[in-house]
C-alpha cells in the first residue's frame, strides 16, 4: 500500500516549508522573520503553523536551547507534485474528459505555444515509461 503524503493546508504552511527548503533548517523566530513579519502575522501564528506542520509529519524538529530547529521532511518536488495532483483533482472533477478539453483551451488562451510544450512533455513522459 502506498503511503499517502500529507500536504500543506494553505499558503502560509507552504511559505514556511519554502523557507525550510531554501535554508535546510531554521528556528521558529527565523521562520517568523522571513514569513510572519512580512505578512503582518504575529509570532504565535507562525508557531501554530509550525506545530500543524509537525503534527502532519511535514517537518521534524530538534530542540536547540529554548526553541526548536525545524527541517522539512519531504523534498519540494514531492510536495509540489501532491499539490498539483490535488488542485487538478478539484479542477477536473469526476468528468475528466470534458475538463481536460477546458484545460487545453485555457492553456491555449494563455499562451498558444504552451500547447506544443505540453505535447513535448507528454511525449517525453511516454518515452521514459517505455524505456526508450
Amino acid at each position: 500500500m502506498t503511503r499517502r503524503i500529507p500536504l500543506p493546508g494553505g499558503d502560509l504552511e507552504y511559505a514556511v516549508l519554502a523557507v525550510l527548503w531554501e535554508h535546510q533548517s531554521a528556528s521558529a523566530p527565523e521562520i517568523h522573520r522571513r514569513v510572519g513579519q512580512p505578512t503582518g502575522s504575529v509570532y504565535t501564528t507562525t508557531a501554530k503553523v509550525l506545530d500543524r506542520l509537525h503534527a502532519k509529519g511535514l517537518v521534524s524538529r530538534k530542540r536547540a536551547g529554548k526553541s526548536f530547529v525545524y527541517t522539512a521532511t519531504f523534498e519540494r518536488d514531492v510536495i509540489d507534485r501532491g499539490r498539483m495532483k490535488q488542485a487538478l483533482g478539484r479542477i477536473l472533477g469526476p468528468e475528466i474528459r470534458p475538463a481536460m478539453a477546458s484545460l487545453v483551451d485555457a492553456v491555449e488562451s494563455i499562451d498558444p505555444d504552451m500547447l506544443n510544450e505540453l505535447a513535448r512533455q507528454v511525449e517525453a513522459r511516454r518515452r521514459s515509461r517505455r524505456g526508450s
